[in-house]
């Protein structure tokens, strides 16, 4: 699938905005019946979610793939602008040069039904190999809710899906125990709020005491924040069955919710600057108007502590009104 870059977030990297988006269709009427159909609202297509996962451990993708060798590894991973439609790839991981053994990785992560998802993710594998000419061995991996959504008539791609493409359906690996725990964190996209504190319980209690522990730990509050941004870390936190130490402790939080603090305590440096602005202005010029005081409040900081020194040679509102109008 061809979309731009998430870390997710609230502050993921973003993707260009010229980068048109493709359409997420709603899963078709003519789905099976009683067959688990991803709610919208619930089932994100996060491909920032997806892009910060793998952007500094490529490797992450290898449990996914047992048939690759077993000593397989070093991997880079970028998610590539394709030309001529400027669509970008979900993710490509390349493999080490010294290992032409192994295949190049093209990630797509279609979370939706979309009835042209299959012609598309042909077209745009054979975009991808016109546009990368040193790439000779590859393999296509597709991570979705399951293959059974309408993703549209297989027949004119047939050979290409059965021999070149590699499904993770993360729908059957929920309740799979042996499936690998990454699949199963990636699953957690498709649960309720109301599964998900026992679900990912579950989970990490199967890695504890692992090597993968924190990792685990890091996928769940990426997925929580990616699923949820705007809820409190107290309700972050009783989601994921994580506590407060652990979740504070995760990469996701780090990169997440550090870069909010950062902007939260500039904030109220701004606020408090205004704040005293705008008392000594009105003792030098005035009463100010409410236009006035809008203006100011929504200075930024650099531009407050301007205008905090330009004011102690004001003499009146007419110095104000031009000091305003030369710098908002």
């Amino acid at each position: 699938m061809i979309k731009p870059p998430v870390c997710l977030t609230t502050d993921l990297p973003k993707r260009p905005s010229v980068i048109p988006r493709k359409p997420r269709l709603a899963a078709p009427p003519c789905q099976p019946a009683g067959r688990f159909r991803p709610d919208p609202a619930v089932v994100v297509a996060s491909d920032k979610l997806f892009y910060w996962l793998f952007q500094h451990q490529p490797d992450r993708i290898l449990p996914l793939l047992p048939d690759l060798p077993a000593d397989a590894r070093g991997y880079s991973f970028s998610a590539p602008v394709l030309k001529e439609r400027e669509y970008r790839l979900d993710g490509l991981f390349l493999p080490p040069p010294e290992r032409p053994d192994l295949p190049a990785l093209i990630l797509e992560a279609q979370m939706a039904a979309d009835a042209g998802f299959l012609r598309r993710l042909y077209a745009e594998t054979a975009r991808l190999l016109q546009q990368e000419p040193t790439i000779h061995h590859w393999r296509v991996v597709v991570l979705c809710p399951s293959r059974q959504l309408n993703f549209g008539d297989p027949a004119p791609v047939a050979e290409f899906i059965e021999q070149r493409v590699r499904w993770i359906e993360l729908l059957s690996a929920a309740t799979n125990p042996t499936a690998p725990a990454l699949v199963q964190a990636l699953a957690l996209l498709l649960q309720s709020e109301q599964e998900l504190p026992a679900t990912t319980s579950a989970l990490r209690a199967r890695v504890a005491g692992t090597g993968n522990a924190a990792e685990i730990d890091d996928v769940i509050a990426a997925i929580l924040v990616s699923r949820f941004n705007g809820r409190s870390i107290q309700e972050l936190c009783a989601m994921g069955g994580i506590t407060l130490e652990d979740f504070t402790q995760s990469v996701a939080y780090r990169e997440i919710f550090g870069r909010g603090e950062a902007r939260g305590v500039a904030l109220g440096q701004a606020q408090g600057e205004a704040k005293v602005t705008l008392r000594q202005l009105s003792r030098r010029c005035g009463p100010l108007s409410a236009e006035q005081e809008s203006q100011i409040r929504r200075l930024p900081l650099e531009r407050l502590e301007a205008l905090a020194e330009a004011l102690l040679d004001f003499e009146g509102m007419a110095d104000l009104n031009a000091w305003l109008a030369a710098n908002t």
